[in-house]
């Protein structure tokens, strides 16, 4: 790695995706950047636009390194799925996505030291079964929903709603991993 590598995210998933193929970050500093959308954004748009955010928030702080910048939106058609802020959200997430087919957009973008930014745009399509009440109420008590856009992780029991996914695991998961590499490769961080 010719410099360093810091991570522009509170993400304990994107972490985790980064050491299983071998990439450790010098640091880790979240961004402290406004999740908003604005009005009439598309949810491809906004994850495109928050993950360079969180890379040139940290970027400006860390200007002699690399910064790994992403950000996930699940969305319903044009309808964004944030972290549910409770429960009965989360509920209404889960019987919204049952039976039907979402999508998953992976922002990334890497700064680099020389203030270039390298982006990519993951999309994931992913089907849900149909889901029982009971199934819900039992994915709502486990309590995995919990800080999760969709209010599911797909990499838990949620992982047994999936009838199909067309696209990449990790995108929904927190962090295309392939598109990922390739941009911190081109970044000269290896």
């Amino acid at each position: 790695m010719t410099g360093r590598l810091i991570l522009a995210s509170q993400s304990p998933r994107r972490l985790a995706l980064l050491a299983q193929v071998g990439v450790t970050p010098d640091r880790v500093e979240p961004a402290d950047v406004d999740e908003t959308p604005i009005k009439g954004e598309l949810p491809r748009q906004l994850a495109e636009r928050l993950a360079a955010a969180k890379a040139q928030a940290v970027a400006e702080r860390f200007p002699d390194a690399v910064v790994l910048g992403a950000d996930t939106v699940v969305a319903c058609g044009r309808r964004v799925l944030d972290k549910p802020a409770g429960a009965a959200e989360a509920r209404k997430t889960l019987a919204l996505l049952s039976g039907r087919r979402h999508r998953v957009y992976g922002g990334i973008c890497v700064a680099g030291p020389d203030g270039a930014l390298k982006r990519r745009l993951v999309m994931t399509q992913v089907q849900f079964k149909r889901l029982s009440d009971a199934e819900i109420e039992a994915y709502i008590t486990s309590d995995e929903w919990q800080g999760k856009a969709g209010a599911y992780g797909i990499q838990g029991r949620a992982g047994g709603f999936v009838t199909r996914i067309n696209g990449s695991y990790s995108n929904v998961v927190g962090l295309a991993l392939h598109e990922t590499l390739a941009l911190l490769a081109s970044a000269d961080v290896t």
